[in-house]
């Protein structure tokens, strides 16, 4: 049996009314991933605690629950949904309001929400998006009202230089990819749990805010794959198996699933989000990596090399690879978790990563983590033009 510690919240502990809400079950499952919902199974079976059955029953019958072929419990895209925007709700409750710029870049006539402000007429904007009252104005200030006889209404002559348009929010649009370290280490101080809930949250704003974006999310431990939305919620980061003080190992790729899977390999990671990148004809694009730790695997040909301590081949490997997204026009910006203090010294890594890609650096502990993705996302990527 295996056996989970934590740092004790202070908070009560729940009852059983209150411990199978809906809310309580997704943060159950955001905790533990898979293994929530075989726990979940072995409730609804449980011939002595019949009310967890009918509690788990209504979810299913809400559809917010559903079953496969084989009678496991999996998580429906109404629950995804509802999981989404509370973890967005949950997130923008912590960012400080006014802090970021926006999502957009302010340019002539229609694309977005109409700000304040004017721009002269050019040849070619929408003569629909006048801006009558300025046009009237400029007009008036130019030539004043010229005298007609009586009985007839004043004349106005309108030239091209009177003409002014209102501005409205031209959105661009942006292709991110999300590299989640699902290494050993991620499972302390919360911190893929942090991260789950952040890109939980992302995946909402995009779908309701910013629908022609899009945002993708690759997993890396000792290998690296794409986690699907459905799955996102139930990932977890990969035990640690190995405990000896020095590995080196050299494993075929195609069967790196059976070498031990907690090791940090950004490298293939990052190879992947190149692939995914190289699919979307967005205007910007960017891969955020949030991790608490430097590489230890890299591939060389047809083999991934597993190496701890950490080796400068892995670290060599990784860097050039960044700077290949780099040159296919991804801007690359780094997220590392610090809680652990007395091991900084692996942040170097981050420092040459930033140096290399000119990208940008964020040293932040977990309770922190939504704030700087979100703000780095919202103001980070749009081009915004100024209009004089």
């Amino acid at each position: 049996m295996k056996y989970f510690y934590g740092e004790f919240s202070g908070d009560e502990f729940p009852t059983q009314d209150k411990l199978f809400g809906f809310d309580q079950m997704m943060d159950f499952i955001m905790q533990h991933g898979e293994q929530a919902l075989k726990a979940l199974e072995q409730m609804m079976k449980d011939p002595k605690k019949p009310e967890h059955s009918d509690l788990l029953e209504k979810l299913i019958q809400e559809g917010l629950l559903d079953k496969d072929g084989k009678g496991k419990l999996r998580l429906t895209p109404r629950a995804l949904g509802r999981m989404q925007k509370r973890a967005l709700m949950e997130v923008f409750a912590n960012i400080r309001q006014g802090q970021r710029e926006g999502h957009e870049k302010v340019t002539p006539g229609q694309g977005g929400e109409r700000v304040e402000g004017t721009k002269p007429y050019q040849y070619g904007d929408p003569v629909s998006e006048l801006d009558i009252h300025q046009t009237l104005h400029n007009a008036l200030v130019r030539q004043g009202i010229s005298p007609s006889g009586e009985g007839h209404p004043a004349k106005i002559n309108f030239a091209e230089k009177d003409f002014e348009l209102h501005l409205h929010e031209g959105m661009t649009n942006c292709s991110t990819v999300v590299l989640l370290d699902m290494s050993g280490s991620m499972m302390r101080y919360g911190r893929f749990l942090a991260a789950k809930r952040v890109a939980m949250a992302m995946q909402a704003l995009i779908h309701s805010r910013f629908p022609q974006d899009s945002i993708d999310f690759v997993g890396f431990y000792s290998g690296a794959n794409k986690i699907p939305e459905s799955m996102l919620p139930l990932s977890m980061p990969k035990p640690v198996t190995i405990y000896d003080y020095q590995v080196r190992l050299k494993v075929p790729i195609d069967q790196i699933e059976r070498a031990p899977q907690h090791f940090t390999n950004l490298h293939l990671g990052l190879q992947l989000a190149r692939r995914i990148l190289r699919k979307r004809a967005s205007e910007n694009k960017q891969i955020f990596i949030i991790t608490d730790g430097q590489p230890t695997a890299h591939v060389e040909g047809d083999f991934v090399h597993l190496l701890y301590p950490p080796d400068q081949r892995s670290t060599i490997a990784t860097l050039k690879e960044a700077v290949l997204a780099v040159r296919e026009g991804c801007r690359i910006s780094t997220f590392a978790l610090i809680e652990d203090y007395w091991g900084m010294d692996w942040v170097g890594f981050v420092d040459q990563l930033t140096r290399l890609t000119k990208g940008v650096a964020f040293y932040t502990s977990s309770d922190q983590l939504a704030s700087c993705i979100m703000e780095s996302y919202l103001s980070g990527k749009k081009k915004k033009a100024h209009i004089a």
